[in-house]
């Protein structure tokens, strides 16, 4: 049976900017980095912190990430780059694809740690600022899957079913598939979405709309797993990535009860380099309005002065009189 409707694949995973052949997969990682740089600097501003902090931290966060999420892919992807017949070179050709969310969040809140504490700033207010601006780098990244034709579901005739081309080398089959890339893509713009609204419902703090992305995150992680047909890890009847995410979830979870009790509230000052700034720039203010009080102070206390003689030369004058 034919189907009236379904999302085609690209027929390169190059994208040509001008003479430059850029893949589609590492284009999208590149935006991503970007968009999450870009709203989690607003973010930042307009908890109180400096302009160019987040930027300046990420120069040490998406460096970290990005060996995090390879390592992991790598680990738990073993058999694909060292058993026999395979090339281990291909490890580290990370524009074909391979990067694990678990270990770039693992090594890039590393290597953001790194660079908070070079600024004298606070990780957990940092990462508040961020998470959903990684919801949505994440959401525009997996976008890189379909230039690849990968980590696609199971068959299905769906209106929406994603059109896969028959590729001997990597295994695939021709035929229309789940567009799980799509399906999470969609998700992760929902988690940023939840992030936005309950950061400023509830004033989060102290990691806490962190540790909400997280465990959102996770939730619709599970069940997209299952949609997958690409080989992974079983244990105990779940896929690694499954199990990866239940644990994930319960320390998110843990970390929201705990951090709630132990600190709530937010972060009134989230840079201290920054509060010093503005209170240098507007230094002559509070002087000179000080320096005015006083004068008018002065004013006031010699008018009263006067009057207080003036009613005593009243008083002697009218004594005299018989």
């Amino acid at each position: 049976m034919d189907l009236l409707a379904y999302i085609p694949s690209p027929s390169s995973g190059v994208i040509h900017l001008g003479p430059v052949p850029l893949r589609g997969y590492a284009f999208c990682i590149i935006i991503g980095v970007f968009v999450a740089v870009w709203y989690g600097g607003r973010r930042w501003v307009a908890r109180g912190g400096q302009v160019g902090t987040v930027a300046d931290i990420a120069v040490w966060a998406v460096p970290f990430g990005l060996v995090g999420g390879r390592l992991y892919h790598v680990i738990t992807d073993y058999e694909l780059y060292f058993t026999d017949g395979r090339d281990w070179v291909d490890a580290f050709k990370i524009w074909q694809g391979g990067l694990g969310i678990w270990g770039a969040i693992a090594l890039g809140a590393l290597g953001a740690w790194i660079g908070c504490r070079r600024r004298g700033i606070p990780l957990p207010a940092y990462a508040d600022a961020i998470a959903p601006g990684i919801a949505f780098a994440q959401a525009i990244g997996r976008w890189g899957n379909w230039f690849n034709q990968e980590l696609y579901g199971k068959a299905t005739t769906l209106p929406w079913a994603l059109k896969i081309d028959g590729d001997a080398d990597a295994g695939r089959v021709a035929g229309t598939y789940h567009p799980t890339f799509l399906y999470e893509s969609l998700w992760c713009v929902g988690v940023a979405l939840l992030v936005i609204w309950a950061d400023r419902r509830f004033r989060l703090g102290h990691g806490r709309a962190f540790a909400l992305y997280v465990a959102a995150y996770t939730v619709g992680r599970f069940w997209i797993e299952y949609l997958r047909v690409d080989d992974a890890h079983h244990v105990l009847g779940l896929r690694l990535n499954n199990w990866t995410s239940v644990v994930v979830f319960l320390a998110a979870v843990a970390y929201l009860v705990i951090s709630a009790k132990r600190t709530p509230g937010r972060e009134e000052i989230v840079e201290p380099a920054a509060v010093e700034d503005g209170a240098a720039e507007s230094g002559a203010g509070p002087a000179a309005a000080t320096e005015a009080g006083h004068g008018t102070a002065a004013e006031s206390k010699a008018g009263s002065g006067g009057a207080d003689d003036a009613a005593v030369a009243a008083e002697a004058e009218s004594a005299k009189k018989p």
